[in-house]
């Protein structure tokens, strides 16, 4: 039996954007079979005590801000520190990456997630916008047009309740976050301890 991971998250932060690459490597080295879970994180923050940014203490978005741009050189990604479309609904999003696994796949899926994350922080593209979300799963080789219309279905709406519903079950407050053999792993920075447990095994 293949080794399994969790993987929740939403699709604009920019924390999934930073980690996402790194993840799917470590995913592919150990063999994972990635469960996907794209999961409505102001859903999660309503039951954990966690807040939206524009609600977080001055202190704390001052911070945030240091790490992203320490992470962003440390990786040699780029990552605009404000980006014009942010913050942004991660629904739509969501939703278009379920459906798209459920059309073609996690691997696609997992490709069209770290699309999506590059044109909110490094593309200045609104991922709200459904014929954007549409021209990105484009260049990603996708029938956009087919997948954002897919995207309304019920087993759709359905699949994106059911892995909010997860998350909250599983004690996720933030993201990314990492699910494996029953012990959590949060935020990309805890990537290395993922790693090493997959490694054990």
């Amino acid at each position: 039996m293949s080794k399994q991971v969790d993987y929740y998250f939403t699709a604009p932060s920019p924390f999934v954007y930073l980690g996402h690459e790194r993840f799917a490597a470590i995913a592919a080295r150990h063999g994972v079979q990635v469960n996907l879970k794209p999961c409505d994180l102001g859903k999660v923050f309503a039951v954990s005590g966690g807040l939206p940014l524009a609600q977080r203490p001055p202190q704390r978005q001052a911070y945030r801000l240091v790490e992203l741009e320490r992470w962003s050189r440390y990786l040699g990604m780029p990552l605009n520190l404000q980006p014009t479309f942010f913050p942004v609904s991660g629904d739509a999003a969501a939703r278009l990456i379920i459906a798209t696994q459920l059309a073609h796949g996690t691997a696609r899926a997992m490709d069209l997630t770290g699309a999506i994350g590059r044109a909110v922080w490094a593309e200045q593209r609104n991922i709200a916008d459904g014929a954007t979300l549409a021209q990105i799963a484009g260049e990603a080789g996708l029938d956009g047009a087919a997948l954002l219309k897919a995207s309304e279905a019920q087993a759709v709406q359905a699949a994106y309740a059911q892995h909010t519903q997860d998350a909250i079950s599983a004690g996720v407050f933030g993201a990314p976050w990492y699910v494996y053999e029953g012990e959590s792993f949060w935020g990309q920075d805890r990537l290395d301890f993922l790693d090493r447990a997959l490694a054990a095994d």
